[in-house]
């Protein structure tokens, strides 16, 4: 144990003798007085014991049994307990990543079978283990096309989730590119840029219908909506990306979620992050090695494709659980009831409340039009219900999933 027990005396004094200062606030002299902290003025020490009724009787005052109709990219779904129990043994939480793949098989072989997952989901030809989050998989995405292009201009939708906006933002700036706008028409002449970035269905819940366009065209998509809609591939979509939140994750205050990207073949040495092949070893025994490797630890800094320096593999893991659990039957399912509840509160909302929805093709994801955004939320916060996401003073967000009953539905009207 000695490896972790604090410096002595001795120790601290020769390290501040080989760095050539007196003792450790010469190590803060630069930093002012008026930035610094003079006391913590923390309370007396008290047991563990003690320590814990405290805390307690603090997140008690936490409301956590609210009914959730928040969505804007993160959404309230069902959780298999079985995810848990076995995304937390010790195999796969304490392992980071496969720097040396060869004794690392089984994350090798969740990266492997995730993106086998995001391929049969999204209809492309292959996928990465994973990137952040939607966000970071929108600007990559950009960046790729860049790359594939030699273009610096990219068409971005108005309707893309504002949060993704912000990152591509950041990353267009580092990188050169010049963001154009357009609203929910692609416009008519393309092939002077990149690729156009389309979300659907979009920040709003309407369901994009999207023509063909004469450069790449990435789309980014909520995974759970292809439980029952078309995938990307079948609209000749070059690159796929998302969130993978809905397959198991939780909400968790907005995250860690983990984001996804998938592309046609042609354009797979300009994927960024991680991929994993399956091959054999040599016993001829099935192995799972590190295909790609275009980040920059790995080759050539001015040859990489990303600075991308890991990936979520646990995240990708649960949702791999997810799928599994649910089969392709119980996947579908959810997606139904999600739509379904959303349609059935779109419905009742107009007929006994006379609350318009502003969309006109929505899964389960839907704009609502009323007289003041702030009092119809707290009407219904009263109640225990979150109500959707305020938008502007007429306008709200709100979100269905299976976690919907027809009950809460009911509630949900007779509550504004």
């Amino acid at each position: 144990m000695k490896n972790f027990l604090v410096h002595t005396e001795e120790i601290k004094k020769e390290m501040l003798e080989a760095i050539g200062v007196s003792g450790i606030e010469d190590l803060f002299a630069e930093i002012p007085q008026s930035a610094r902290t003079n006391s913590l003025e923390l309370d007396n020490a008290i047991s563990e014991m003690e320590c814990q009724k405290r805390i307690k009787s603090l997140a008690k005052k936490n409301k956590t049994d609210y009914i959730s109709f928040l969505g804007a990219g993160c959404y309230n779904k069902f959780i298999p307990a079985a995810i848990a129990q076995v995304a937390q043994r010790f195999e796969f939480l304490t392992a980071y990543t496969p720097y040396q793949p060869e004794i690392a098989q089984g994350t090798l072989q969740i990266m492997y079978e995730f993106q086998t997952m995001i391929c049969r989901l999204t209809g492309m030809d292959v996928a990465n283990a994973t990137v952040y989050d939607a966000g970071t998989a929108c600007a990559e995405a950009l960046l790729m096309a860049s790359r594939i292009k030699k273009c610096k201009r990219v068409l971005v939708s108005d309707d893309l989730n504002p949060e993704y906006n912000k990152v591509i933002k950041t990353y267009a700036h580092a990188n050169g590119i010049e963001i154009e706008w357009f609203d929910s028409v692609i416009p008519a002449n393309t092939e002077d840029y990149a690729c156009v970035l389309v979300q659907t269905p979009d920040f709003y819940g309407e369901i994009r219908e999207l023509q063909p366009v004469e450069t790449l065209l990435v789309v980014c998509t909520d995974i759970s909506t292809l439980s029952i809609l078309k995938p990307p591939a079948e609209y000749d979509a070059d690159i796929v990306v998302g969130d993978v939140q809905t397959l198991g994750i939780p909400m968790s205050f907005g995250g860690p979620h983990a984001g996804f990207m998938a592309c046609k073949e042609k354009y797979v040495r300009q994927l960024p992050g991680r991929l994993a092949g399956r091959t054999v070893d040599a016993d001829g025994n099935q192995a799972f090695t590190l295909t790609i490797q275009t980040r920059e630890q790995h080759i050539k800094r001015e040859k990489a494709t990303s600075n991308i320096c890991s990936n979520q593999a646990l995240i990708g893991l649960c949702a791999n659980l997810y799928l599994s659990l649910m089969g392709e039957k119980g996947f579908k399912q959810a997606g139904f009831l999600s739509a379904k509840m959303a349609h059935l509160l779109s419905q009742k909302l107009a007929d006994f409340k006379g609350i318009k929805t502003l969309n006109n093709n929505f899964f389960n994801e839907f704009v609502i039009e009323v007289n003041d955004s702030d009092e119809f939320l707290a009407k219904l916060k009263k109640a225990g219900i979150i109500g959707g996401l305020k938008l502007d003073k007429n306008r709200i967000l709100v979100a269905a999933t299976e976690m919907i009953s027809e009950d809460d539905i009911d509630l949900y009207i007779a509550s504004i």
